[in-house]
């Protein structure tokens, strides 16, 4: 039976509203298949919330400005990942391995502790937490159990995780809980600055060479940050409210150049296939505090939730009011960004290289 004009023109009219549909969820579409994400506090989204740890932040006011609340991230919104999670499609934030099993492992999980870091013992004054290490170790278990979604198809399982992206920012607490923290641990006295470095280093390629073996190929790995200048230091260091502690940053800083020469190491064919990126964390705090207010910050110095010099002595208390404009805060507390800050730096290493070597994070996403 023939269509009149009135009917082919509705026709077509519905074609291309379906068109526009499908080619807008076509675009919805996360550039990488799996997020896989290991670190510490920075990047915690809730896997430390059933250890028995001072490292926990499922209370409020943390989480104030994230939709679903103190759900165990140390800050009032979104960590970087949350943000890079968004830049790089995904619909739905990565869920934490403690609480996520079945399908949606696929998709990619985060094995970040609050507290955790490169040396096991590293933390152990917070209580409980999961070092770098059993992180490695839980992602191999998630492996394994990615084999039954591919038939037991082991190349199949590598085809899958070498498309996506691994992010792994470890190192701060090895310094501000441990090598720092005379009181509790000997590193202090037993290695010198650049020894620690060496031997972090040393620890770091052995756990980065196993994700490597585990199926990681696109790896994301970043610098220590400013830790001398964060308002905990800045609150302690010798009383003062503006000077940064050195002593830190310099050792920090022999930390990351070595960190920077093993991405180049990786990159070079001692990992054949994978391609990693620095992600120059230390810069990034560095060029936030300095250029404050060409992004829209006023305060650099003090945390907007906390006890104390700075808001840094004691961090975000249970309950505690923070600050009402958090946007004009780079720290949340004494420790940690505030989501203002961490979307800026997501979006300068994902979409520029101000921050990222060899190539920003969509490169990365596009090879």
């Amino acid at each position: 039976m023939g269509w009149t004009m009135r009917e082919f023109g509705l026709w077509v009219v519905a074609a291309c509203f379906l068109w526009s549909v499908a080619k807008g969820w076509s675009q919805l579409e996360p550039q990488v298949p799996c997020f896989f994400i290991f670190g510490d506090s920075l990047v915690d989204n809730g896997n430390n919330n059933g250890l028995l740890t001072l490292a926990r932040a499922n209370y409020r006011p943390y989480g104030i400005d994230f939709p679903q609340g103190s759900s165990g991230r140390f800050t009032n919104g979104r960590t970087f990942v949350d943000a890079l999670t968004q830049l790089l499609g995904f619909r739905n934030n990565i869920p934490p391995y403690a609480r996520t099993r079945g399908r949606a492992i696929l998709g990619g999980l985060n094995f970040a502790s609050g507290a955790a870091g490169i040396r096991d013992e590293t933390g152990n004054n917070l209580g409980d937490h999961i070092s770098m290490n059993q992180q490695v170790k839980n992602f191999e278990s998630i492996v394994q159990q990615m084999r039954r979604y591919f038939r037991e198809d082991m190349n199949a399982v590598g085809d899958h995780l070498g498309k996506c992206i691994f992010y792994s920012g470890m190192g701060s607490n090895d310094y501000l809980n441990n090598y720092f923290m005379h009181d509790f641990y000997n590193t202090g006295t037993q290695f010198t600055a650049q020894a620690y470095a060496n031997a972090l280093i040393h620890d770091y390629s052995s756990q980065l060479t196993a994700l490597y073996n585990l199926g990681a190929r696109k790896v994301v790995v970043t610098a220590v940050g400013q830790v001398g200048c964060i308002p905990y230091e800045l609150a302690r260091y010798n009383g003062s409210n503006s000077r940064c502690n050195e002593e830190i940053n310099n050792a920090i800083i022999l930390f990351n150049s070595g960190l920077r020469k093993l991405v180049d190491r990786f990159n070079k064919g001692e990992l054949q296939g994978a391609k990693f990126i620095y992600l120059d964390s230390y810069y990034a705090i560095k060029d936030l505090t300095l250029n404050a207010q060409s992004y829209g910050f006023e305060v650099m110095d003090k945390g907007c939730c906390g006890v104390g010099r700075n808001n840094g002595q004691v961090t975000c208390l249970p309950l505690q009011q923070a600050c009402r404009d958090r946007s004009k805060y780079i720290f949340w507390d004494a420790f940690h960004p505030t989501e203002a800050a961490n979307i800026v730096t997501a979006k300068s290493s994902y979409s520029s290289s101000s921050y990222t070597y060899p190539m920003n994070i969509q490169q990365l996403a596009s090879l």
